[in-house]
């Protein structure tokens, strides 16, 4: 069973900070594949009942971290004109997804989503993003496609490529379809 992961406040905020940093941590210094529930309680200081209660299990709290790290940190860089700043956008967006870390963080954020409610989180941090390249460049006076068209003919071929064709993928690749989307 799915079990919704909303941001909370207080004590609940607290758990879930520890048990991320705990999840990262361990991964890092064990491998993820080493991972267990117990391990990761151990480090954040909670009982695993506490982890099992709000996460259901290793792949859904592996899951959960994947989607707080895949959250972009900043907003998209304001280099002047939307051309430039879908592609230097776009080119980012590639270099960390593609990543081995990236790739992980897709897959884990896929595993343990079995209602799709990640996925749909994941998108939405990317369109985010992409609202914010588009309205500068409205309030700029240009021109500008809408967000589901950049989804679609950039975003969407970036995330088939990376996880299903990575092969040659590159900076040029991000290029041509920004080029082509404008």
């Amino acid at each position: 069973m799915s079990r919704p992961m909303v941001r909370p406040g207080g004590r609940s905020a607290r758990v879930q900070a520890s048990v991320h940093t705990a999840v990262r941590e361990l991964a890092s210094e064990v491998g993820r594949d080493a991972l267990t529930v117990p391990m990761v309680a151990q480090r954040a200081g909670v009982t695993p009942s506490t982890i099992y209660r709000r996460w259901g299990d290793l792949q859904e709290l592996l899951s959960d971290v994947a989607v707080e790290r895949l959250r972009p940190e900043t907003a998209p860089e304001d280099i002047g004109d939307l051309s430039a700043d879908l592609t230097a956008w776009a080119e980012q967006f590639l270099d960390e997804m593609a990543s081995p870390s990236g790739r992980a963080y897709i897959r884990d954020a896929l595993l343990g989503d079995p209602d799709g409610s990640n996925a749909g989180q994941c998108s939405a941090y990317a369109a985010g993003q992409i609202d914010v390249i588009l309205a500068r460049a409205t309030a700029r006076g240009e021109r500008t496609p809408d967000t589901e068209t950049v989804v679609d003919h950039v975003v969407a071929p970036l995330m088939y490529r990376i996880l299903f064709r990575p092969a040659g993928l590159d900076a040029a690749h991000a290029r041509r379809l920004v080029a082509t989307v404008l």
